[in-house]
């Protein structure tokens, strides 16, 4: 079933950001556009490369406006424990969500029950709190924050121009298409 449109979970969760424990409310999320980057646990091999690819685009994302969360299962001591001994995760500066008890891998329908970790999924979500584009892929495949990014840039280019679309590929600045009956068969 699709999630688009769908309204996240309420939810209440801690974090782990800027060197200190934090809680994160839905409350936090709406007003602005963010990503829940759901990844399978800390200490794996696939995720850090995932999260490091994020953490080097993070100022790009905040640019926009855009909140990242990066979320496992892992409670925000286990988020700490991996910060303090890799160097990898020590770039991260976005909040690291805590899901021990699954509320959010449930709420985005990712958590892989028999394993109690969540499925690699990215989710945009508006500043309405509705989730405007997702992606779930298999747990050996690594996504890419350039990609992310350009999705993310084209969901809120068409929220603020709802009369255009942006066709393959489209990146800010290039053109985008008015749909309309003089547009039928011509592309």
């Amino acid at each position: 079933m699709s999630q688009i449109g769908k309204q996240i979970v309420d939810f209440k969760v801690q974090a782990f950001a800027n060197n200190d424990f934090k809680t994160v409310t839905k409350q936090d999320v709406l007003g602005k556009w963010s990503i829940f980057f759901f990844y399978p646990a800390d200490f794996t091999f696939v995720c850090p490369t995932e999260l490091e690819d994020l953490a080097n685009m993070y100022d790009q994302f905040k640019a926009t406006g855009t909140e990242i969360y990066s979320v496992s299962t892992d409670t925000h001591f286990v988020h700490k424990a991996w910060h303090d001994t890799s160097d990898t995760i020590k770039k991260i500066k976005y909040p690291m969500l805590a899901d021990p008890t699954g509320v959010l891998s449930r709420g985005f329908d990712v958590m892989i029950e028999e394993a109690g970790l969540a499925e690699r999924g990215t989710f945009i979500v508006n500043p309405q709190g509705e989730i405007v584009a997702y992606e779930v892929i298999a747990g050996n495949v690594g996504r890419n924050a350039d990609e992310l990014l350009r999705r993310l840039k084209a969901l809120q280019f068409v929220a603020a121009h709802p009369a255009e679309v942006c066709p393959a590929k489209w990146e800010e600045g290039k053109k985008t298409l008015k749909p309309g009956i003089d547009l039928v068969g011509v592309i």
